[in-house]
């Protein structure tokens, strides 16, 4: 099974370029939905975090608290390390054992962590989804709601974007219209099911 990953920095549109092959039948396996099942309520890891970081990292709900969370682990190197130590393990068993099972000619993993953890090693096959800081910083803004200043420190808590596009084997431009978006994402998909058949 050939294995496409796919990554970019914060608002680049990874989702967006995801879905579209999800619309050509294509498996994807998220990073970011299986980092959310690992510390669903009741799970052994959201108990970690709490009894580490404290009950206010839990909603009333006992859910995470995913913007306090993160506001305690970008202030504190050590503190993402202990978090990352944690997660990373449970991420990569679950986004493995999901891509194992994927029933498609060829899997997509998109993870924001791709080129930052092992998870690139999964992958045949590297796409970043590519746009400007200042795209980043506007998109991520205005979808999660969060201030410039803290997704100027996710940013800079990530890879480079040209460490990024120097580790790139296809670079999809995000910064467009959805027409171009389109195109390139069709394009792709056809040289990856090529691909799959030799």
């Amino acid at each position: 099974m050939l294995i496409m990953g796919i990554t970019g920095g914060i608002g680049s549109g990874k989702s967006s370029v995801s879905e579209r092959f999800k619309k050509l039948g294509i498996t994807i396996v998220d990073a970011d939905i299986v980092a959310r099942e690992v510390v669903q309520p009741g799970t052994a890891a959201l108990n970690k975090i709490s009894q580490h970081f404290g009950t206010e990292t839990l909603n009333t709900d006992k859910s995470l608290n995913r913007s306090r969370l993160r506001s305690l682990i970008f202030a504190s190197p050590k503190e993402r390390e202990w978090l990352e130590a944690l997660l990373h393990p449970l991420i990569r068993e679950s986004i493995v054992s999901q891509l194992n099972s994927a029933a498609s000619p060829y899997a997509i993993l998109t993870s924001p962590l791709l080129l930052e953890t092992d998870q690139h090693k999964l992958c045949h096959t590297i796409v970043v989804v590519d746009v400007t800081e200042e795209i980043q910083i506007e998109r991520s803004c205005l979808r999660d709601n969060n201030s410039v200043e803290q997704i100027q420190k996710i940013i800079a808590a990530q890879i480079p974007r040209q460490e990024r596009l120097d580790k790139a084997n296809y670079i999809i431009d995000n910064s467009g219209p959805q027409s171009a978006l389109n195109q390139q994402v069709s394009e792709l998909h056809m040289q990856f099911l090529e691909a799959s058949t030799i």
